[in-house]
């Protein structure tokens, strides 16, 4: 359940209400793929760097080790010892992104696992099952994410098809949550908007999914290939004809820019591989902007990555330190960037939250916006 507490223009401070906790709203969504953010960091770790939310994938729990494994052993909470909320995706962004070869039909998608190549048929009912066999607290629709540009034509057969699949899995969620040996009878059912950047789908997409009552709306096909502005563009269409009473989720999104842009566009939620993924490869974030650890200049900068920030690597750890962890192909690099640029992304939306609670977050966006983007 939704609560909606305050608004700044078009900004929201809520709470989501799940039965594994409250979610504080502007949130982020921490990507843990396989069950495990990359990088070496463990659902524990997460605690201490202020995460809410843990995101695993479906596509990838399905090919390893497989849900009915993941059921066995008790589902995502048991499995990865993380006991907040957890989201899991339906696998439609995969099966876009990482399947070579894909048939699409109404029934759903044949393609071929990125692992080795062996035929996988997934649809609406499929998605759900594997998802309540995870057994995570919110459950993403099946959809049809198409790339950027594409034919209005369609986008528009896409848009019409992902709302009958939308249909399909509410019907198998509701059939699945009362089966006696379901793992979680509370899992809650986010659609998705699709309509790539024609804002007329969108609109119409929009009034159509929002009509089943779901528990959360997402905005998907996102940050696949449009520009910033066609996406704030897309976000300003749809925001309107999104019910107030329900969760907002940009999907895929994105650098610490676009998440304040999209914030002050009404969005409560992201999700984003960039903060681990980045600093994988000496990417870190700061208040200042962007800093590139592998840069020679740091072989002797005993600052910590960011001087304003708290988190427990900038606490004990050095620039230089990190810069020479990286060159010496130590793992330590990556786990103490990966904990610092979650930590990041983590207290930016505190500091948003805190600012919406302070009726400053017009302030607060000026003050920002320019900085965090920038590369140092």
């Amino acid at each position: 359940m939704y609560r909606l507490k305050k608004q700044c223009g078009n900004a929201r401070r809520g709470q989501f209400v799940t039965c594994h906790g409250t979610i504080e709203t502007p949130a982020f969504m921490n990507v843990a793929t396989c069950g495990a953010i990359k990088g070496a960091v463990s659902a524990l770790d997460l605690k201490e760097i202020g995460c809410q939310v843990q995101l695993c994938n479906t596509y990838h729990l399905h090919l390893r080790p497989g849900d009915e494994t993941v059921k066995a052993l008790g589902g995502l909470h048991a499995f990865t010892k993380w006991d907040g909320p957890i989201l899991t995706d339906s696998g439609g962004f995969q099966v876009f992104s990482l399947a070579k070869l894909r048939d699409i039909k109404e029934e759903g998608v044949t393609f071929a696992s990125h692992i080795d190549g062996h035929r996988i048929f997934m649809g609406p009912e499929e998605s759900m099952r594997i998802q309540s066999n995870l057994g995570s607290t919110i459950a993403m629709a099946f959809d049809e994410c198409v790339e950027n540009p594409a034919e209005y034509d369609y986008a528009a057969k896409s848009c019409e098809r992902t709302l009958r699949w939308l249909y399909r899995c509410r019907e198998e969620m509701e059939r699945l949550r009362a089966l006696p040996d379901t793992i979680n009878p509370k899992q809650m059912l986010w659609g998705i908007n699709q309509g790539c950047t024609f804002a007329d789908l969108r609109v119409q997409h929009m009034r159509e999914i929002r009509k089943l009552n779901l528990d959360g709306y997402a905005i998907g096909g996102l940050a696949v290939g449009e520009s910033a502005e066609e996406m704030y563009q897309i976000i300003e269409a749809v925001e309107p004809e999104m019910p107030q009473d329900k969760i907002r989720y940009l999907m895929g999104v994105g650098t610490p820019v676009n998440i304040l842009e999209a914030v002050k566009r009404g969005v409560d939620i992201f999700d984003c591989v960039m903060p681990s993924r980045n600093a994988r490869h000496g990417h870190i974030f700061t208040s200042e902007g962007c800093r590139n650890l592998m840069n020679a200049k740091y072989e002797r900068d005993l600052s910590p990555l960011d001087p304003n920030c708290d988190c427990p690597v900038c606490r004990s750890f050095s620039r230089a330190y990190v810069h020479h962890l990286f060159k010496s192909g130590e793992m330590l690099a990556m786990r103490l960037s990966v904990l610092h640029n979650l930590y990041f992304y983590n207290n930016l939306m505190k500091k948003i939250r805190d600012a919406l609670d302070e009726d400053r977050f017009d302030a607060f966006y000026e003050e920002n916006v320019s900085v965090i983007g920038k590369r140092i």
